[in-house]
């Protein structure tokens, strides 16, 4: 497995933070808040997969690119990132040494945390 950090959706996310399209909502509020199947789906089908990509900080390059599997550690809803996702992916990707990942959500983090 090669999931690397998906630079376009980290760039995304900065862009979500600067234009205040965020959720500010707490730690364990993600499996709330994550889009279901039918959502995604949806989303996909309007936009496709490179804009489905760019709302996941994990990229798997070994996997194909027209697929949701190439793709992983969603931030956000479609509409906005969650702070709530951000905290999960930044515990789940340093649990499973993807410290590049684990890093971008810390940075994440703290910008959203400054204001």
């Amino acid at each position: 497995m090669a999931i690397k950090l998906n630079d376009a959706a980290l760039r995304h996310a900065r862009q979500l933070i600067k234009d205040s399209r965020f959720a500010r909502d707490a730690r364990d509020d993600w499996s709330e808040h994550a889009p279901d199947t039918d959502q995604e789906n949806a989303f996909i089908d309007k936009h496709g997969y490179a804009e489905y990509g760019t709302w996941h900080l994990g990229e798997d390059s070994d996997k194909t690119p027209e697929t949701k599997g190439r793709y992983s550690f969603p931030f956000g809803d479609f509409r906005r990132l969650h702070r709530c996702a951000i905290l999960a992916i930044e515990s789940r990707a340093a649990q499973n040494n993807h410290d590049d990942i684990a890093k971008a959500a810390k940075s994440l983090l703290e910008e959203l945390d400054k204001d």
